[in-house]
Formats: structure tokens, C-alpha cells, sequence
């Protein structure tokens, strides 16, 4: 009896990484390493991950003295299910990037994005947010970039809803990032949209990261923190450490009632001081960034075990399965039910 041919595995999502002279060597690296490793159940790649300029292919100096020998040129774009656009370094005689500056794109460079099939997502990181919008791709979009050239992208792009207080913005099919290392943010939220907070979880474990940076947090902390203070009585001195500590508390006490007061108690803080220190460290009110931390748990929970909605409530400090409801569908846009089914994983284990 002649055996049945197994069925082709399915194409994976490609990732298109656009880069120009002038890149920075980390930001390249960033959606190499984030896509490039996440798996599925299976230990399957998720992501087919390639290098691309608008070019074609060629040594490529980055703003250091690394040189990138790319083996692709712009006809990648064509097959690609999300473009990622980094920055470029490459100035002009006002520190400007030539490729997307007051002179708007080169023609090598607005070829190139035309190339772009349509449907594709797109992002970008740090100042790559500038080539976007010089292609018109960000009018009528919210947007980030780095916050030190926010004054100039909003004068050369008033069209763009721009936002640089926030780390990133995520408007369906288009996508910004705000300096550097919020492209790792970025790119783990995408992973996240895509394959759910286990495989992100995965991927950020393995990068030894963060799980799960929310976009809205403030880019750069507004105030200098207070050094060390003085106390006790027999004059020794101590680091006041912020926030941090109490937040790690609060983390494993999810369950509990928590309030503000009780968290500014935990901090040795009044709640006037203990609100505005964790705003400036965190970019969130605590209230905030509980109900945040709050869903992360409940998904973690709806991915990987089978505990009733009302047991996933109560674990996640909700109470009740209609406050779950209400907070995931406001966070998430699916009730915890729908999003159970898309992302739970064959396999995993119920608690």
C-alpha cells in the first residue's frame, strides 16, 4: 500500500529588512534575533528573516567600521509579509539623513519602497520613521521616533500624527518605534500579535529582555531620580531605589486585592510621592500599570493551561469573569474565550 505524501509545510511569514549605508549594526541585528528564533510548539521557525537594499546587492558600510556583504536587493520586497525599516546614520551637512530629509526620498530609495507588495506590514525603528513618511505611507497615522529629532519630523511631516513621548505606536498594517532598543519592544509585541504572549514570552527568555514593554510607556525617564538619602537613627546611608522593588512585589500578588495605598506603603513613600516616582519610572499611573500587568497574566494563562475563565479571573486579581472580560476586551479587542482559541498552543499543559 503506497504511502500518502505529506502535505508541504506552510510558507513562513518573511520579514524584509531594508537597510541603507549609514545603519546601525544593533538595529539590523534587532528583528534578525526577535523574529529569527521564535518557534512554534514544534520548534518550527516561525519567520524568514533577509536583509535587503534598495541598491541591490553589495557591501554595505554600517555608522561604524562594520561593513555587511548583502545578498539581496530590492525585488525582495516584492515577496515580503513585513518590511522593517531601521535607521540610517549617513548625514548631510545639517546632521540630516539624506534619504529621507528635507529633500525627501532618493530615487534609488522611493523605488525601492514601491516595490513593496500591497498588504504588507511595515515598520520601523528609531529614525526609520523618517523614510516612511517621506513616502507618504505615515499621513493620518499615529507614529513615533526618537525623541531627540521629534522637533524635526514633526515640522518635515505635519501630516503624521506624531507621538514621541511613547516608545511605539501600532496602527494595524504600519508600525513605528521610538530609539533603538524600543525596536526589541516593538518586535516582541509583533511577535506577540502574531503567535500569542507564549511564543513572545519564548523569544524574550531567550534574549534574556524583557517580556513585554507596553507601547505607551514614556521613552526616557522625565526627572532625575533622588540619590542616595539618609536614615535611621544611627546615621546609616541607604539607596532609595525607587519603585522597582515594590513593583516585583506587586508582581507576585497579582491575586490580591492591591491598592495604592498599600503599594506606597511597601515603598516606605507617601502616595502623592510614591504616584509621581512610579509615573516617572514607568510612564504609567500604578493603576495603570497593574490592570497592564494584570492582562499579561491572563494571557499567559489563557495560552497555557485550561483553567475556567472564572479561575483565570481570580489568579489575575480581576475577582470576576465579567471584569476579565471588560479589561481583556479593552485591551485586546476579543473576549478572553476567542482569544483562548487563536493562541492556546497543542500540548500545553493545564495548571
Amino acid at each position: 500500500m503506497a504511502q500518502s505524501t505529506p502535505p508541504p509545510a506552510p510558507r513562513r511569514h518573511r520579514v524584509a529588512v531594508l537597510i541603507r549605508p549609514g545603519f546601525i549594526p544593533f538595529e539590523l541585528g534587532i528583528p534578525h534575533r526577535i523574529f529569527g528564533i521564535a518557534r512554534d510548539a514544534g520548534h518550527r521557525p516561525l519567520y524568514d528573516v533577509v536583509t535587503c537594499t534598495p541598491g541591490g546587492p553589495g557591501l554595505v558600510r554600517s555608522d561604524s567600521d562594520v561593513l555587511v556583504h548583502v545578498e539581496h536587493g530590492p525585488e525582495v520586497l516584492e515577496t515580503a509579509d513585513t518590511v522593517v525599516v531601521p535607521a540610517s546614520h549617513t548625514t548631510g551637512p545639517d546632521g540630516a539623513d539624506p534619504a529621507a530629509g528635507d529633500a525627501g526620498l532618493t530615487p534609488e530609495l522611493a523605488a525601492a519602497l514601491a516595490r513593496i507588495r500591497p498588504g504588507a506590514r511595515l515598520m520601523s525603528i528609531c529614525t526609520g520613521a523618517f523614510v516612511l513618511a517621506a513616502a507618504g505611507l505615515l499621513d493620518g497615522r499615529p507614529a513615533t521616533t526618537h525623541w531627540l529629532e521629534s522637533d524635526r519630523f514633526r515640522r518635515l511631516y505635519p501630516r503624521v500624527r506624531l507621538d514621541p513621548d511613547v516608545l511605539y505606536t501600532d496602527d494595524g498594517d504600519v508600525l513605528t518605534s521610538a530609539g533603538v532598543a524600543s525596536g526589541v519592544d516593538l518586535c516582541l509585541h509583533v511577535v506577540r500579535r502574531d503567535h500569542g504572549t507564549a511564543v513572545a514570552q519564548d523569544v524574550a527568555r531567550r534574549t534574556v529582555v524583557p517580556p513585554h514593554r507596553d507601547g505607551g510607556q514614556a521613552q526616557y525617564v522625565r526627572r532625575p531620580l533622588p540619590g542616595p538619602v539618609r536614615s535611621g537613627s544611627a546615621g546609616t546611608d541607604r539607596a532609595d531605589a525607587g519603585t522597582a522593588a515594590t513593583r516585583g512585589w506587586a508582581l507576585d500578588r497579582l491575586e490580591e486585592p492591591l491598592t495604592l495605598a498599600a503599594m506606597a506603603r511597601h515603598a516606605a513613600m507617601s502616595v502623592r510621592t510614591f504616584t509621581r516616582r512610579f509615573r516617572d519610572e514607568t510612564g504609567e499611573s500604578p493603576a495603570q500599570w497593574l490592570t497592564r500587568q494584570r492582562v499579561e497574566h491572563a494571557r499567559t494563562l489563557l495560552e497555557t493551561t485550561a483553567l475556567p475563565v472564572e479561575q483565570v479571573a481570580r489568579r489575575c486579581g480581576f475577582g470576576t469573569a465579567q471584569s476579565l472580560r471588560a479589561h481583556v476586551q479593552a485591551a485586546l479587542g476579543v473576549t478572553p474565550s476567542a482569544y483562548r482559541r487563536t493562541f492556546r498552543r497543542e500540548g500545553d499543559a493545564a495548571a
